[in-house]
Protein backbone atom coordinates (compact mmCIF):
# COMPACT_ATOMS: atom_id res chain seq x y z
CA UNK A 1 0.00 0.00 0.00
CA UNK A 2 1.27 2.84 -0.85
CA UNK A 3 0.65 6.71 0.72
CA UNK A 4 -1.78 7.88 -2.11
CA UNK A 5 -3.77 4.30 -0.90
CA UNK A 6 -2.80 5.21 2.61
CA UNK A 7 -4.60 8.25 2.46
CA UNK A 8 -7.45 7.08 0.57
CA UNK A 9 -8.08 4.48 3.14
CA UNK A 10 -8.07 7.02 5.96
CA UNK A 11 -10.71 9.21 4.81
CA UNK A 12 -12.78 5.99 4.56
CA UNK A 13 -12.73 5.32 8.17
CA UNK A 14 -12.25 9.13 9.96
CA UNK A 15 -10.60 8.43 13.11
CA UNK A 16 -10.35 10.89 16.59
CA UNK A 17 -7.55 13.40 15.44
CA UNK A 18 -5.23 12.33 18.44
CA UNK A 19 -5.46 8.53 17.00
CA UNK A 20 -5.14 9.99 13.06
CA UNK A 21 -2.04 11.77 14.06
CA UNK A 22 -0.52 8.55 15.84
CA UNK A 23 -1.57 6.59 12.59
CA UNK A 24 0.45 9.09 10.58
CA UNK A 25 3.15 9.22 12.63
CA UNK A 26 3.92 5.66 12.94
CA UNK A 27 3.13 5.01 8.73
CA UNK A 28 5.73 7.38 8.60
CA UNK A 29 7.98 5.69 10.84
CA UNK A 30 7.32 1.68 9.46
CA UNK A 31 7.23 3.14 5.67
CA UNK A 32 10.53 4.67 6.10
CA UNK A 33 12.11 2.05 7.31
CA UNK A 34 14.31 0.18 4.65
CA UNK A 35 17.68 -2.04 4.94
CA UNK A 36 20.94 0.37 5.16
CA UNK A 37 23.78 -1.01 3.50
CA UNK A 38 26.27 2.03 4.34
CA UNK A 39 26.42 3.92 7.78
CA UNK A 40 28.23 7.25 8.48
CA UNK A 41 30.99 6.76 11.40
CA UNK A 42 29.42 8.32 14.11
CA UNK A 43 28.68 6.70 17.20
CA UNK A 44 25.16 6.93 18.98
CA UNK A 45 24.75 8.63 22.42
CA UNK A 46 24.86 6.06 25.06
CA UNK A 47 21.18 8.08 26.38
CA UNK A 48 20.00 7.52 22.69
CA UNK A 49 20.82 4.02 22.76
CA UNK A 50 19.13 3.07 25.74
CA UNK A 51 15.73 4.65 25.15
CA UNK A 52 15.69 3.02 21.84
CA UNK A 53 16.34 -0.69 23.71
CA UNK A 54 14.03 0.12 26.79
CA UNK A 55 11.39 1.14 23.87
CA UNK A 56 12.08 -2.07 22.21
CA UNK A 57 11.64 -4.52 24.99
CA UNK A 58 7.62 -3.34 25.35
CA UNK A 59 7.14 -6.02 22.74
CA UNK A 60 4.66 -9.27 23.04
CA UNK A 61 6.47 -12.47 24.23
CA UNK A 62 4.42 -16.13 24.92
CA UNK A 63 3.54 -16.01 28.65
CA UNK A 64 5.76 -12.66 29.08
CA UNK A 65 8.71 -15.15 29.15
CA UNK A 66 10.86 -12.14 27.13
CA UNK A 67 13.42 -14.12 25.39
CA UNK A 68 15.12 -12.28 23.68
CA UNK A 69 19.02 -11.02 25.48
CA UNK A 70 20.49 -8.40 23.29
CA UNK A 71 24.11 -7.92 23.15
CA UNK A 72 25.06 -3.84 21.71
CA UNK A 73 28.74 -4.28 20.79
CA UNK A 74 30.52 -1.07 19.54
CA UNK A 75 34.58 0.58 19.30
CA UNK A 76 37.45 -1.60 19.49
CA UNK A 77 35.23 -4.60 20.29
CA UNK A 78 33.21 -4.16 17.30
CA UNK A 79 36.43 -4.01 14.86
CA UNK A 80 37.94 -7.27 16.44
CA UNK A 81 34.63 -9.28 15.47
CA UNK A 82 34.76 -7.98 12.01
CA UNK A 83 38.40 -8.59 12.07
CA UNK A 84 37.48 -12.43 13.00
CA UNK A 85 34.59 -12.77 11.03
CA UNK A 86 36.63 -11.85 7.61
CA UNK A 87 38.40 -15.16 8.56
CA UNK A 88 35.67 -17.15 9.16
CA UNK A 89 32.36 -16.62 7.79
CA UNK A 90 34.03 -15.20 4.90
CA UNK A 91 36.00 -18.19 4.31
CA UNK A 92 33.33 -20.61 5.04
CA UNK A 93 33.86 -21.75 8.32
CA UNK A 94 30.44 -21.74 10.16
CA UNK A 95 29.16 -22.56 13.72
CA UNK A 96 25.22 -21.44 13.25
CA UNK A 97 23.40 -22.26 15.84
CA UNK A 98 20.34 -22.77 14.06
CA UNK A 99 20.31 -24.17 10.42
CA UNK A 100 20.30 -22.41 7.51
CA UNK A 101 19.09 -23.84 4.69
CA UNK A 102 16.46 -22.25 3.18
CA UNK A 103 15.14 -22.66 -0.63
CA UNK A 104 13.31 -19.62 -2.46
CA UNK A 105 11.11 -20.86 -5.07
CA UNK A 106 8.31 -19.88 -7.36
CA UNK A 107 6.98 -15.80 -5.93
CA UNK A 108 9.73 -15.98 -2.95
CA UNK A 109 12.51 -16.63 -5.56
CA UNK A 110 11.26 -13.71 -7.43
CA UNK A 111 11.48 -11.58 -4.69
CA UNK A 112 15.18 -12.78 -3.51
CA UNK A 113 16.16 -12.14 -7.03
CA UNK A 114 14.66 -8.75 -7.90
CA UNK A 115 15.97 -7.09 -4.51
CA UNK A 116 19.87 -8.56 -5.50
CA UNK A 117 18.81 -7.25 -9.04
CA UNK A 118 18.06 -3.72 -7.60
CA UNK A 119 21.35 -4.01 -4.81
CA UNK A 120 24.10 -4.64 -7.23
CA UNK A 121 22.66 -2.22 -9.83
CA UNK A 122 22.95 0.59 -7.07
CA UNK A 123 26.36 -1.11 -6.97
CA UNK A 124 27.62 -1.07 -10.02
CA UNK A 125 28.39 -4.48 -9.59
CA UNK A 126 27.73 -6.36 -13.16
CA UNK A 127 26.00 -9.82 -12.60
CA UNK A 128 29.43 -11.89 -14.37
CA UNK A 129 32.09 -9.49 -11.94
CA UNK A 130 32.76 -12.34 -9.24
CA UNK A 131 34.81 -10.00 -7.49
CA UNK A 132 32.75 -7.75 -7.30
CA UNK A 133 30.16 -9.53 -5.78
CA UNK A 134 32.16 -10.64 -2.78
CA UNK A 135 33.03 -7.57 -2.16
CA UNK A 136 29.48 -6.38 -1.71
CA UNK A 137 29.11 -9.69 0.24
CA UNK A 138 32.47 -9.09 2.75
CA UNK A 139 30.76 -5.52 2.97
CA UNK A 140 28.11 -7.31 5.50
CA UNK A 141 31.09 -8.95 7.85
CA UNK A 142 32.34 -5.04 8.17
CA UNK A 143 28.35 -4.13 9.35
CA UNK A 144 28.21 -1.73 6.16
CA UNK A 145 30.39 0.52 8.38
CA UNK A 146 27.94 1.13 11.08
CA UNK A 147 29.63 1.98 14.33
CA UNK A 148 27.30 -0.55 16.54
CA UNK A 149 26.10 -3.95 15.73
CA UNK A 150 23.44 -6.31 17.97
CA UNK A 151 23.36 -9.42 18.52
CA UNK A 152 19.87 -11.34 19.13
CA UNK A 153 20.49 -14.38 21.27
CA UNK A 154 17.87 -16.76 22.74
CA UNK A 155 18.34 -19.33 25.77
CA UNK A 156 18.42 -23.01 24.57
CA UNK A 157 15.18 -24.20 26.03
CA UNK A 158 13.01 -22.05 23.09
CA UNK A 159 11.68 -23.26 20.08
CA UNK A 160 9.60 -21.75 17.25
CA UNK A 161 7.44 -19.97 19.21
CA UNK A 162 10.22 -18.25 21.30
CA UNK A 163 11.78 -16.93 18.48
CA UNK A 164 8.69 -15.59 16.93
CA UNK A 165 8.66 -13.53 20.47
CA UNK A 166 12.53 -12.32 19.46
CA UNK A 167 11.40 -11.50 15.66
CA UNK A 168 8.59 -9.36 17.27
CA UNK A 169 11.22 -7.43 19.44
CA UNK A 170 13.93 -7.28 17.02
CA UNK A 171 11.12 -4.88 14.93
CA UNK A 172 10.30 -3.13 17.68
CA UNK A 173 14.02 -2.34 18.08
CA UNK A 174 14.10 -1.38 14.62
CA UNK A 175 11.09 0.87 14.36
CA UNK A 176 12.46 2.23 17.62
CA UNK A 177 15.57 3.03 16.28
CA UNK A 178 13.78 4.67 13.12
CA UNK A 179 11.77 7.14 15.28
CA UNK A 180 15.15 7.91 16.63
CA UNK A 181 16.67 8.98 12.96
CA UNK A 182 18.93 5.83 12.98
CA UNK A 183 18.85 2.97 10.34
CA UNK A 184 19.85 -0.58 10.75
CA UNK A 185 20.16 -3.94 8.58
CA UNK A 186 19.25 -6.93 9.81
CA UNK A 187 21.58 -9.68 9.23
CA UNK A 188 21.42 -13.48 9.23
CA UNK A 189 24.68 -13.65 7.97
CA UNK A 190 25.96 -12.76 11.41
CA UNK A 191 24.96 -15.22 13.40
CA UNK A 192 27.32 -17.55 11.33
CA UNK A 193 29.97 -17.74 14.01
CA UNK A 194 28.07 -18.09 16.82
CA UNK A 195 31.10 -19.33 18.57
CA UNK A 196 33.20 -16.47 18.27
CA UNK A 197 30.47 -13.93 19.01
CA UNK A 198 30.37 -16.00 22.49
CA UNK A 199 33.78 -16.27 23.01
CA UNK A 200 34.69 -12.36 22.18
CA UNK A 201 31.77 -11.45 24.27
CA UNK A 202 31.67 -13.75 27.47
CA UNK A 203 28.44 -15.52 26.83
CA UNK A 204 27.35 -18.65 28.11
CA UNK A 205 26.62 -21.51 25.69
CA UNK A 206 23.58 -21.84 26.87
CA UNK A 207 22.21 -18.29 24.92
CA UNK A 208 21.86 -18.84 21.12
CA UNK A 209 22.63 -16.78 18.40
CA UNK A 210 20.17 -15.99 16.17
CA UNK A 211 21.22 -12.70 14.14
CA UNK A 212 22.63 -9.56 14.03
CA UNK A 213 21.28 -6.15 13.31
CA UNK A 214 23.82 -3.62 12.31
CA UNK A 215 23.08 0.67 13.36
CA UNK A 216 23.75 3.71 13.59
CA UNK A 217 23.26 7.25 11.63
CA UNK A 218 22.53 6.57 7.67
CA UNK A 219 24.85 7.71 5.07
CA UNK A 220 22.36 9.33 2.92
CA UNK A 221 25.18 9.65 -0.37
CA UNK A 222 25.22 6.18 -1.25
CA UNK A 223 23.25 4.89 -3.97
CA UNK A 224 22.74 1.25 -2.57
CA UNK A 225 20.51 3.36 0.45
CA UNK A 226 18.04 4.48 -2.11
CA UNK A 227 17.31 1.32 -3.49
CA UNK A 228 13.29 0.56 -2.78
CA UNK A 229 12.27 -2.98 -2.86
CA UNK A 230 9.17 -3.57 -4.27
CA UNK A 231 6.64 -4.74 -1.73
CA UNK A 232 3.50 -7.45 -2.04
CA UNK A 233 -0.16 -5.79 -2.55
CA UNK A 234 -2.53 -6.06 0.15
CA UNK A 235 -4.36 -8.47 -1.52
CA UNK A 236 -1.42 -10.85 -2.21
CA UNK A 237 -0.55 -11.17 1.59
CA UNK A 238 -3.89 -10.25 3.76
CA UNK A 239 -7.45 -12.40 3.39
CA UNK A 240 -10.10 -10.98 5.65
CA UNK A 241 -12.86 -13.94 6.50
CA UNK A 242 -16.10 -13.05 8.22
Amino acid sequence: MNEAETDKLEASAPMAPEAAECARVFDRIARSRRSIRGFLPDPVPREILERVFATAATAPSNCNTQPWQSHVVSGALRDRLSEIFMTTIAEGRHTLDFPYDASYDGVYRRRQIDVAVLLYRALGVARDDREGRRQAFLRNLEFFGAPHVVFIFMPDWCGIREACDVGMYAQNLMLSLRAHGLASCPQTILGYDADSVRRELGIDASQKLLFGISFGYENPDLPENRIEPARASLAESVSFHA
